[in-house]
């Protein structure tokens, strides 16, 4: 959905909370970092991952507090089902990455093997490929997770 389409949308019906909440979401993440294509690419990576893993993956991106790993696991504790899940927290800005795993999750991604996957991400997005990096360090988190 383009922004056009969403103030189209809001307009053509009675706008009822909830459109208006996905409308105002819509036209918030249009006006991220991503494209549409990359959107829809990053939503089929993480779809994948949980998919083939059972474990449920995350991405955080935007501004974390001092000290970063604390506020990452915060988000992480946050998540549901915390315990198989898997946060990549990255501040762009602060050019920090973050990989938190839960305690079932960590069975199965090592540290090494999550540093490996962020060493991959932080390769990309020296390249200024944000989106690629992100799908790139998940698919290799899955990877290393195996199928469940």
């Amino acid at each position: 959905m383009t922004v056009g389409e969403a103030q189209l949308l809001a307009t053509e019906h009675e706008p009822s909370s909830e459109i208006a909440k996905t409308v105002a979401e819509s036209a918030a993440a249009l006006d991220g970092p991503f494209t549409t294509r990359q959107l829809l690419r990053l939503d089929e990576a993480l779809r994948v991952a949980d998919q083939q893993t059972g474990l449920t993956f995350s991405v955080y991106i935007g501004e974390l507090d001092e000290p970063v790993r604390q506020a990452a696991e915060k988000l992480h504790a946050q998540l549901e089902r915390s315990t198989t899940a898997v946060l990549v927290a990255l501040s762009p800005n602060q050019r920090v990455l973050e990989i938190v795993t839960g305690p079932e999750a960590r069975k199965r991604i090592s540290d090494r093997d999550a540093k490996l996957a962020a060493l991959s991400m932080a390769a990309s997005f020296a390249g200024g490929d944000l989106a690629g990096g992100i799908i790139s360090g998940l698919d290799q988190l899955a990877s290393h997770a195996g199928r469940h």
